[in-house]
């Protein structure tokens, strides 16, 4: 079986392939964690990628709730057959909705399985599947049936930080923080992006970039994502890079600015800030 290395469109650091390969070795749940925008939930694909494995995907909402990833039992429709007389109420069985889990477990080769923003849900949601990710199996009440992985998958679970996970869940799992990457590792990335941007433009909207994240007070700091998007704007109004270059990272809001500032306070800011540096503030 092949191991999880950075590949040409996907940059990962050597600790997060290390951390990716001894996950795989352990037979434990990886969870990622980092600030939105740092290629958690690319990961997953680049990993199923990497071994050769299909992609299951669960996308976790604030009212998901753990047994949906296991099975559902449609007692609605159940009930609207036999009012109909349709013979298939006779086998409870028909009414058994799988779940994400249940479709990895079932599968007859190995997969790898995303569990998309565990910290979304509720507190009680990482607890109600310790069970089921330790043992890799779990029972399925109406019908009197436990269902048990035939290949055990690859489990990588992505969380935003929004609130504290349960410690015997954490024990369970083998954990990587993703930094956020350094200029020299957000290079590569931008050049595996756009390998035809002009050095220069890509230079001096790094320096913006870096520039922006680091002005004090932020709500929300721009992303590898938006760094990407406000790098193919600028590709596509073809701005010159003079139009970036400033001695004072504050004289000016950057060029389409939208890309890298997502919400009015941040705006806000640099308008202020911009204002006072007309002023000579």
């Amino acid at each position: 079986m092949a191991g999880f290395k950075s590949t040409s469109r996907y940059i990962a650091t050597r600790d997060l392939e290390v951390a990716v390969n001894a996950a795989v070795t352990l037979q434990r749940p990886l969870l990622v964690k980092g600030e939105p925008g740092t290629g958690k939930t690319v990961l997953a694909q680049e990993v199923a990628d990497a071994l050769g494995y299909p992609l299951i995907e669960w996308h976790i909402k604030s009212t998901t709730k753990a047994q949906q990833g296991l099975y559902e039992y449609d007692a609605v429709s159940r009930l609207r057959d036999g009012q109909l007389g349709d013979p298939r109420v006779h086998d409870i069985g028909n009414y058994i909705v799988r779940g994400k889990l249940w479709e990895a477990f079932a599968a007859p080769s190995p997969v790898v399985v995303l569990i998309d923003e565990i910290d979304k849900a509720d507190i009680e949601f990482p607890n109600d599947l310790l069970l089921e990710l330790d043992r890799m199996r779990f029972h399925v009440y109406e019908t009197r049936e436990t269902v048990a992985a035939t290949h055990r998958p690859v489990v990588i679970i992505t969380s935003n930080n929004e609130k504290e996970l349960p410690d015997a869940f954490l024990r369970r799992c083998f954990f990587h923080y993703i930094r956020f990457p350094d200029r020299e590792t957000m290079e590569r990335i931008v050049q595996t992006h756009y390998p035809d941007i002009k050095q220069d433009l890509a230079r001096e909207a790094l320096n913006v970039f870096f520039r922006v994240r680091d002005v004090p007070g932020l709500k929300k700091k721009p992303a590898t994502s938006e760094l990407l998007d406000w790098l193919k704007l600028l590709m596509v109004e073809d701005l010159s890079p003079e139009l970036l270059r400033s001695k004072d990272p504050h004289a000016a809001i950057p060029p389409l600015h939208g890309a890298l500032l997502k919400n009015e306070q941040d705006v806000h800011l640099f308008e202020r800030l911009a204002f006072l540096n007309r002023r000579g503030v």
